[in-house]
């Protein structure tokens, strides 16, 4: 569950946009710093004010104690000695999480992240959709004009927000698809990953997304669990985890690449070419895995113009 409590902290650390005071965190937020190396930071807080060091129940105003120390007086505990890191405050490397975030729903770097002022990013776009990010589902909901501003023609808008309590369903209209935070995605070998609707059971699946479900294959098709990649579970992008999740529905039975495609609802000529890696990301896990769990999993005859999925044949399907 470790990367399940990371992801929660993250997820608070967004939605509240401040510092925390470390002291105020956890045994089991606590536990997840270690996980999250590049996802938080240290940072400065008013150290004029501390949380009481030994109830931790009240914020007391500090001052010197006349040898070089300070103190705060607390309530219910009285006068108490405050130490150094009484006051160590932590906050969520928002640059780190919006290009995390960007990676995860395999947004094109070339497209910038658009601020577009008091908690609202506009991400990028994924084949004409645009993706806003925002600490607050309601802000978006009362400023309709934010939309307006990315809307474009025959494009869906994603919006990702933390989930407030009472919101049930989807908040928007056709046109417009939620991504809750908390939910569709997760923390992942340091980095961010995206859990596609349909995945299963939703605290299951952010909690062990990539667990196999299909053979090697999670839930959702977007991870691989081969024992011969040393990297752990292969994340695969959508494309990717159409073409295999087509591959699995044909049982094992040799397919015209075409009908594979049209399965997939891919535009490409062959399979192969969702998993071709660019030569400036050779020799990088995250690019060479997808490729290298298609050359184990994926047979095809070039002649015939063939594919089919051994593993997929001796299973049983849903």
């Amino acid at each position: 569950m470790a990367a399940h409590d990371a992801w929660a902290l993250v997820c608070r650390l967004f939605a509240g946009g401040t510092p925390v005071l470390r002291a105020t965190l956890s045994p089991r937020d606590v536990d997840t710093l270690s996980v999250l190396v590049n996802a938080v930071k240290p940072t400065t807080v008013d150290q004029s004010f501390v949380l009481c060091p030994h109830c931790q129940q009240h914020r007391a105003q500090v001052w010197s104690d006349g040898r070089g120390g300070r103190m705060c007086r607390c309530p219910d505990c009285g006068p108490v000695a405050v130490e150094a890191n009484d006051g160590t405050a932590l906050a969520l490397n928002e640059d780190w999480f919006r290009q995390k975030m960007r990676l995860a729903l395999d947004i094109e770097s070339r497209d910038g992240i658009d601020d577009l002022g008091d908690g609202v990013w506009r991400l990028g776009d994924i084949r004409r959709s645009p993706v806003l990010l925002a600490r607050d589902l309601t802000r978006v909901l009362q400023e309709p004009a934010l939309l307006d501003r990315v809307r474009v023609a025959g494009g869906d808008i994603r919006v990702i927000t933390p989930r407030p309590r009472t919101t049930r369903g989807s908040p928007f209209s056709v046109g417009i698809e939620w991504l809750a935070l908390e939910e569709r995605f997760t923390f992942y070998g340091g980095g961010i990953a995206y859990i596609r609707p349909g995945a299963g059971t939703e605290l299951n699946v952010a909690a062990d997304p990539w667990a196999p479900v299909h053979g090697p294959f999670s839930a959702d098709f977007s991870w691989v669990i081969l024992s011969d990649w040393p990297h752990g579970p292969i994340r695969c992008t959508e494309g990717q985890a159409a073409i295999f999740s087509a591959l699995w529905s044909f049982k094992g039975v040799k397919v015209d690449g075409e009908r594979v495609m049209l399965k997939a609802g891919q535009e490409s000529d062959k399979p192969i070419d969702l998993f071709k890696v660019k030569a400036a990301n050779k020799g990088k896990p995250e690019y060479e895995g997808p490729l290298h769990a298609y050359r184990a999993l994926v047979e095809s005859n070039r002649r015939q113009g063939v594919y089919w999925m051994p593993c997929a044949s001796n299973l049983n399907h849903p």
